[in-house]
């Protein structure tokens, strides 16, 4: 018995009907018995804006509707926009993603359901699914009395390397918050039994900044494998990040996005909080004709394809993807040159970030193994 599996990125669609977005990918999405995205807006109309959130928008409901066409069924929501538009934006989404059939993972009205798993079976095969969320605005953690997401609170420490040089840069040292890592280890070994293949999902990173994979993110990654997951998606960071083979189990650190508008105006391209972010990734120049306004790298994207049994992840390949001015997502040809771009990325950033990942070519998709 087996289930065919994909995953993307970020999704957030901004335009009259969300379903547009998919239309090069629908149909490959749905070949998959199973398909998983991070849901990257809220779905309301209600609601006051956060005074933490840097940027948002209001997700039309309908977007439920899109991700259950394109056969996405599994949504994880633990992200920095969970609350962006307080506890109705939060409710209203979880509300727009029941009604049309979803299963959500990583928010609730209190900590005990946004750290709840989600278990899926699909042909005989049971798939459980973990969702936290590292990237926090202040107060969007769920608590015993308070909705919000699952966290996984990161330190952070900064050295100085010359002491006796003040202003000169200084390492960064991160790592993860112990009761929160507890907390995922706990529920990672209850889920265990309950199904065949275990998958946690991961909002952390830093975002726009090519192969850069931080301590606390392959900390976290790492403990959960040797805690019993199968596999681990990361997302958040906007672009590709490496990927590795740790004890047979593949981490994909960045899905990076995959159906998102982003426009842009002539104030917020002037402002200072987009030129402080800009700095990260010198080569983003805002476009104010396009509908996605993000760095160069983050036009490259990959659907993660993967046959699950039983005993666990099998013939994971990773299909390149592009990302247009119009923001929608389009697979790549093998004889396009944006698929080798988009392989000797992936290379290089996981060569970068020291990992021993050989991407090979096979087909239209890239497979894995350990070097």
């Amino acid at each position: 018995m087996s289930l065919k599996f994909v995953a993307v990125g970020d999704i957030g669609p901004d335009r009259p009907d969300p379903r547009s977005i998919f239309a090069d990918v629908r149909a490959r999405l749905r070949r998959a018995d199973l398909g998983f995205c991070q849901l990257e807006v809220n779905l309301t109309a209600r609601g006051t804006r956060m005074p933490q959130a840097r940027h948002t928008l209001r997700g039309k409901p309908e977007i439920a509707a899109a991700l259950a066409d394109a056969g996405l069924n599994v949504v994880s929501f633990a992200g920095n926009h969970c609350l962006d538009w307080g506890p109705e934006g939060l409710t209203d989404t979880l509300f727009h993603l029941r009604a049309a059939g979803l299963h959500q993972v990583g928010t609730g009205p209190d900590l005990d359901a946004a750290q709840a798993p989600a278990i899926v079976c699909r042909n005989g095969v049971s798939v459980g699914f973990l969702s936290v969320n590292s990237i926090l605005p202040q107060n969007y953690w769920a608590e015993e009395n308070r909705p919000g997401c699952a966290p996984l609170r990161g330190h952070t420490l900064y050295e100085q390397i010359e002491h006796d040089q003040p202003g000169t840069p200084a390492r960064v040292h991160t790592w993860a918050h112990q009761q929160d890592l507890d907390a995922l280890l706990d529920n990672i070994r209850s889920l265990r039994p309950q199904c065949d293949v275990l998958i946690v999902s991961h909002h952390a990173g830093i975002h726009f900044v090519p192969a850069v994979i931080p301590d606390y993110q392959r900390q976290v990654a790492h403990a959960a494998i040797d805690a019993g997951a199968d596999m681990v998606l990361g997302h958040h960071a906007h672009i590709l990040k490496g990927v590795e083979i740790y004890k047979d189990c593949p981490i994909v650190y960045s899905l990076a996005n995959f159906a998102i508008d982003l426009r842009m105006d002539a104030a917020h391209a002037q402002s200072k909080g987009f030129r402080e972010i800009q700095k990260l990734n010198p080569d983003w120049v805002p476009d104010l004709d396009s509908s996605y306004n993000f760095p160069p790298d983050s036009s490259m994207s990959m659907m993660l394809e993967a046959r699950l049994e039983h005993d666990g992840v099998h013939d994971l390949r990773l299909v390149p993807v592009m990302i247009g001015r119009d923001a929608i997502p389009r697979i790549v040809s093998r004889d396009c040159a944006d698929f080798d771009r988009i392989h000797a990325y992936l290379q290089q950033i996981s060569d970068d970030a020291g990992l021993t990942t050989r991407f090979s070519i096979d087909g239209r998709s890239l497979t894995l193994s350990p070097r």
